[in-house]
């Protein structure tokens, strides 16, 4: 068997001494078994938990096996059906496995046969279930990812990556144009969640509509209500609401939002209360505890979303993502434009690696764009580039050093040019050098203890 997990056999017949010997048989061959004297118990049975094979008798009063199969199809689709069929019936058989069934066994059941049918119908239950998680995992693959792997990012995914399954509140944080949204998604599918994620840009809302859209209303709640319309709250039942720019709720909302994350429920406008259940991942690009500091947010709110906080970094802090960045962005449209990916000069990328990158990614992906539909060779050079781009400064985080240079020197070099890139993080200054941590800080002292009282070394 392909699960860790033994499968869950259903055996339904209305003939106890035959429920009861079955029961046996499979309960010995390491399977858990449940058992149904009918068709609607059956049915009761797989709408309360997962099924992977149903093993069923075909004549039974009330309902028989093949409308127990046709039910099936509906209530648990996942489920494997074997039937259970007497001597000279096999053309109910044959109609049991046009309706869905996967085998069938006949009877006088030979111990056997029935359980290599039933082990059988099991694995073939879990090779689907497999397939549909690869197809799943591709389909996520094909859409936009995540890119990059510089030691800021790879921070923010690892919190990411610990938060998903959980159902705290996240808290994305960062400026305009760093991925937000792709980074709540990416929380999202890896949180195992069913239901869909619902995302709402709170700032391209008129604050007029907002408590609409996330709660919905009854038709004549207002004037212009004319219609019953369900909220962005009961979209996002058994999945994930995302709060795009929260930083802009008005503080009425404030209020009727605070209430649904402190006690599982809300009400449509016009309408009567209802339970809420979401996992919410609220994103901002301003500084709330400067809001909260000066009465524009709730404070009470504040500590209900920030429960795990997540930054994305700015692009300059992961300027050697930038490269691959590139690369997929003149993928991604020279295939829209139908055009063969151009490639970046040396000078070119120079310059982008040089911005500072007000817009972040969602900048540099324009700038590509436009390099890719403007360009008429097959390379962008920096006069394919924006005139503020094209201009930009070399950046002097590069060191040189004369030939016969001490490699004291130059590692000591090394070690303070790092610093200063991991603005003082010692520790991911280690990891990006190769060495421990414990390195760094020896080294530092021992400069400290060679240089004279009154003078200051750089960090």
């Amino acid at each position: 068997m392909t699960s860790l997990s033994p499968p869950t056999l259903l055996v339904v017949d209305d003939e106890e001494a035959n429920l009861l010997s079955l029961e046996r048989i499979f309960i010995r061959e390491g399977l858990k078994v449940l058992t149904a004297g009918d068709g609607q118990r059956a049915l009761q049975i797989c709408r309360e938990g997962t099924i992977q094979v149903v093993l069923t008798d075909l004549m039974m009063p009330g309902m028989s096996g093949i409308d127990l199969i046709k039910a099936l199809d509906t209530v648990s689709p996942d489920s494997e059906v074997v039937v259970m069929t007497a001597f000279g019936t096999i053309e109910k058989a044959v109609e049991a496995m046009r309706v869905g069934a996967y085998d069938f066994v006949e009877k006088p059941l030979k111990r056997v046969h029935i359980v290599k049918t039933v082990r059988k119908a099991a694995e073939r239950q879990s090779l689907v279930q497999e397939n549909r998680t690869l197809k799943r995992e591709l389909s996520a693959l094909k859409k936009r990812s995540i890119i990059g792997s510089a030691p800021a990012l790879r921070r923010a995914l690892d919190t990411a990556d610990q938060a998903a399954p959980s159902t705290a509140n996240v808290l994305v944080l960062g400026e305009s144009g760093t991925g937000k949204e792709l980074l709540a998604r990416y929380i999202h599918e890896r949180s195992g969640r069913q239901g869909r994620f619902v995302g709402v840009n709170l700032a391209a809302l008129p604050e007029t509509i907002v408590e609409s859209e996330l709660f919905g209303h009854e038709k004549g709640a207002f004037t212009g209500a004319v219609a019953r319309r369900e909220g962005r709250i009961t979209q996002a039942h058994g999945g994930t609401l995302f709060l795009d720019e929260i930083g802009e709720l008005s503080p009425s909302v404030q209020i009727k939002l605070l209430r649904v994350l402190q006690e599982g429920e809300y009400e449509p406008l016009g309408g009567h209360t209802r339970k809420a259940e979401f996992r919410l991942i609220a994103a901002t690009n301003r500084d709330l505890r400067a809001a909260v500091a000066a009465g524009d947010f709730r404070e009470d709110l504040y500590y209900r979303l920030d429960v795990i906080p997540v930054t994305c970094p700015r692009l300059t802090a992961r300027r050697d993502d930038i490269p691959v960045l590139t690369d997929h962005f003149l993928s991604v449209y020279a295939d829209k434009n139908n055009k063969r990916p151009p490639t970046v000069t040396k000078e070119a990328m120079e310059r982008l690696m040089s911005y500072e990158w007000p817009g972040n990614v969602r900048q540099l992906e324009n700038v590509i764009e436009r390099a890719v539909v403007l360009c008429r060779t097959a390379n962008i050079d920096v006069k394919d580039l924006p005139e503020n781009i094209a201009s930009a400064e070399p950046r002097g985080d590069a060191f040189g050093f004369d030939v016969g240079t001490p490699l004291a020197e130059i590692e000591r070099r090394a070690i303070h040019a790092t610093l200063k890139h991991t603005q003082g993080d010692k520790r991911l200054a280690a990891q990006l050098l190769g060495i421990s941590a414990r390195t760094i800080y020896r080294k530092l002292d021992a400069e400290r203890d060679e240089t004279p009282t009154g003078d200051s070394m750089p960090i």
